[in-house]
C-alpha cells in the first residue's frame, strides 16, 4: 500500500461525500488519505472485475476495475448497490455506521399530500385514480403498485440532483428517493413523507468500503471504521438477497434491527406489478443471528417465492 491510502470515488456529489467521510475518518486514526476520482469504464478497465454468474455490478465495477488495475487502494460503495458477491479479488473492508434506511417520497402538490393523511386507509385515495409517480427502482414501484394498484409509475434515472429538478419539469405527483442519499448531502426537501409502510433495499443507507483481497494493510486500515452492529444487520440483509438469487432486477426488500440484544428481520418478495408477494418477519439474539438471513430466505422460497423469482426470470423469455 502507499504511504498514502488512495480512496477511489465516483464524481456525483453523494458519491464525493461517502468518500470524504471515509477520508475524516481514517484521519481521526493518523491515516493520511487522497480522493481519486473515477470517471469513465474506459479510462479503469485493463483488469476487467469476474463477477458471480448473472451478478452484473452496475454500480461497482468501475471503481472494482480501478482496484484490480492497482490505480486505487481502497473504494467506497452505497452498500445497497453493491453485489451480493463481491468481484474475485475484492472483499469487504468496513462497513460504515447505518444513516436512515427509509425511502420518502417527494411531492409537488401539499393539497394531495394532505387528502394523502386524511384518508390513506383507502388505497387509492393518496393521489387519485391514474396518479403517476416516479421511481427507477421496481422494489419500490412493486410494492407502490401493490398499495396503489391504479397508479402508473414512470422512470426516474440520474444522479440525486437530476432525479430531483425532474419533478418539477414532469407532469408527476411526486417520486421516491432513498432518504439518507438526500440528507448526506442536505438536499432533503421540506415537501417530502417517510414512506413508513415501504420495506427498503437490503443494505439501505449503509455505506461499504471495499478492498484488493490480497491487500492486508488497507484492510487493517479500513477495518478501524467498521460498525459491528451495522456490518451484522446488512450481512443478514444481505444474505436474504442472495439467498433468493436476487438482484437489481427483483423486488426484494430486507431490513434487519437490534433492539434489546436481538435481532429483528422483516423480508418480502413481490411480483413486478405487485399483485402477488410473500413476506417474512423472525427474529434471533444477537449471537445466533448471523444466519437468519439465509434461513428467513429459505423459508420465502418454500412459500412460494420461488414461483415468483422463476416467473420474474421468465419475463422476456
Amino acid at each position: 500500500m502507499n504511504s498514502v491510502l488512495r480512496i477511489g470515488t465516483r464524481d456525483s456529489q453523494l458519491a464525493v461525500w461517502q468518500a470524504s467521510l471515509v477520508k475524516e475518518e481514517l484521519a481521526k486514526y493518523g491515516i493520511k488519505s487522497e480522493l481519486i476520482f473515477i470517471k469513465t469504464e474506459g479510462d479503469v478497465d485493463l483488469v476487467t472485475p469476474l463477477y458471480e454468474i448473472g451478478v452484473q455490478g452496475i454500480f461497482t465495477k468501475t471503481l472494482d476495475a480501478a482496484l484490480l488495475s492497482k490505480r486505487i487502494d481502497i473504494a467506497v460503495h452505497s452498500m445497497k448497490d453493491v453485489p451480493t458477491q463481491l468481484a474475485k479479488g475484492i472483499s469487504q473492508a468496513a462497513v460504515l455506521p447505518r444513516a436512515s434506511y427509509k425511502d420518502i417520497f417527494v411531492y409537488k402538490d401539499e393539497a394531495i399530500i394532505e387528502a394523502w393523511l386524511l384518508t390513506k386507509a383507502v388505497l387509492n385515495s393518496p393521489l387519485g385514480v391514474g396518479g403517476t409517480i416516479a421511481t427507477s427502482s421496481i422494489r419500490r414501484k412493486a410494492q407502490w403498485l401493490h398499495r396503489y394498484p391504479n397508479h402508473t409509475i414512470e422512470n426516474l434515472r440520474g444522479n440525486i440532483n437530476t432525479r430531483l429538478k425532474k419533478i418539477q419539469e414532469h407532469n408527476w405527483k411526486g417520486a421516491i428517493f432513498a432518504a439518507a442519499g438526500l440528507e448526506r448531502i442536505r438536499l432533503r426537501p421540506g415537501n417530502a413523507i417517510e414512506l413508513d409502510w415501504m420495506l427498503p433495499a437490503a443494505a439501505q443507507g449503509a455505506i461499504m468500503v471495499a478492498c484488493r483481497t490480497e491487500d492486508d494493510e488497507a484492510k487493517d486500515a479500513c477495518n478501524r471504521l467498521n460498525h459491528e452492529p451495522t456490518a451484522l444487520c446488512t450481512k443478514i440483509e444481505r444474505d436474504f438477497l442472495k439467498t433468493l438469487m436476487g438482484g437489481c432486477s427483483t423486488p426484494i426488500s430486507a431490513l434487519a434491527l437490534i433492539d434489546n440484544n436481538f435481532v429483528h428481520f422483516k423480508g418480502n418478495i413481490f411480483s413486478l406489478d405487485g399483485k402477488e408477494h410473500v413476506e417474512i418477519e423472525k427474529k434471533a439474539e444477537i449471537e445466533n443471528a448471523s444466519a437468519l438471513g439465509i434461513k428467513a430466505g429459505n423459508e420465502v422460497l418454500l412459500n412460494g417465492g420461488k414461483q415468483i423469482t422463476e416467473a420474474i426470470r421468465n419475463v422476456g423469455k
